[in-house]
């Protein structure tokens, strides 16, 4: 707010009261109270920290409003797929169409609510009051396997791992996805530099080096199965490995080389009409899927305290899997 000025019929006011009064009631005395107590308030320029402090004609206030905290996530019961849990972590498969942690538009019904209810107080803090043990994440519309922490240490633990990639540790993480048309090569690496597209700022894109935000990013890729003609595949099944983990990094790396993921409107719009061209079943398999077609199928690391490699596996998960067997089809 603006710097507010005492007159002479404030003089003598507390602080807290000539300040409810000067917001005309748009912020509570009490709230007011611990503003000041929080150091928010400055009066003459020095930060004021008691409320029961008196104005002086001529003195001069001003408030700086903190942003509104989000509230902290509560717990509820939906539903999970757990492949494994003990005193340090949990491993779940995460359904497609679930969102990781709470934010913008998505304040309930996420992993983390879910978790909350599960895992009762058990869940690690150190990923901050949003995302209580969180080490890892997938997008929303990406369904697959994903492990999170209970308690600080293995949360330190695996945050370590997921940082590494698996450069020097046994860490793995392997998508399945299914893409249009099939990359020219049985294998390949995809080497780039990823960073905010400068077109639309809420996409990633393969940038230069030099753009202030890119950040290496290194795809390896093997073709499973082609769909279509032998001569030119309508699709193709594609396993992904991650030796660096960036944003969208496999939906941007597929699209760069030319076969963006099938369902994928953001790094494949311009392959929408595509399925049209399918055979029936494939086509009504592409639009049930509503999605991007990515599916994280394999997790490896190492147990954080028994130092065991544990390494878990997610079934395709059934939309894919009907549209993969509509593909096989067609």
């Amino acid at each position: 707010m603006e710097d507010v000025t005492a007159g002479p019929d404030d003089a003598g006011q507390r602080l807290d009261r000539f300040l409810a009064a000067v917001l005309e009631g748009t912020v509570s005395r009490s709230r007011l109270k611990t503003l000041i107590e929080q150091g928010h308030v400055t009066l003459n320029g020095a930060v004021a920290k008691e409320a029961k402090r008196r104005v002086e004609a001529g003195d001069i206030a001003r408030v700086d409003l903190p942003p509104p905290e989000d509230p902290e996530p509560q717990a509820e019961a939906i539903p999970l797929s757990v492949l494994y849990e003990d005193d340090a972590l949990i491993v779940i498969d995460k359904p497609a169409g679930m969102v990781v942690h709470p934010g913008a538009g998505n304040p309930t019904g996420t992993l983390v609510n879910a978790l909350i209810h599960h895992c009762g107080d058990t869940l690690s803090g150190i990923g901050g009051v949003k995302r209580p043990g969180i080490v890892h994440r997938l997008d929303k519309d990406t369904s697959g396997v994903m492990v999170v922490a209970k308690t600080d240490a293995a949360h330190a633990h695996l945050s370590a791992q997921f940082a590494d990639h698996g450069r020097t540790g046994p860490m793995e993480r392997a998508y399945q996805a299914l893409v249009w048309g099939a990359p020219d090569r049985k294998a390949g690496t995809i080497k780039t530099h990823l960073g905010r597209s400068g077109s639309d700022r809420t996409k990633q894109a393969v940038v230069s080096e030099s753009q202030p935000d890119a950040r290496h990013a290194v795809t390896r890729f093997s073709v499973e199965a082609r769909f279509g003609p032998e001569a030119k595949p309508v699709a193709s099944l594609v396993a992904c490995t991650l030796e660096t983990g960036r944003t969208h990094q496999i939906r941007v790396h597929m699209a760069h080389i030319g076969h963006p993921l099938i369902g994928d409107d953001v790094y494949g719009a311009g392959f929408r009409s595509k399925a049209r061209t399918l055979p029936e079943p494939a086509h009504m398999a592409v639009d049930a899927l509503g999605r991007q077609a990515l599916h994280a199928a394999i997790l490896a690391f190492i147990h954080p305290t028994t130092g065991e490699l544990m390494r878990f596996e997610a079934a395709m998960p059934p939309d894919m899997a009907q549209l993969a067997n509509a593909l096989r089809d067609n």
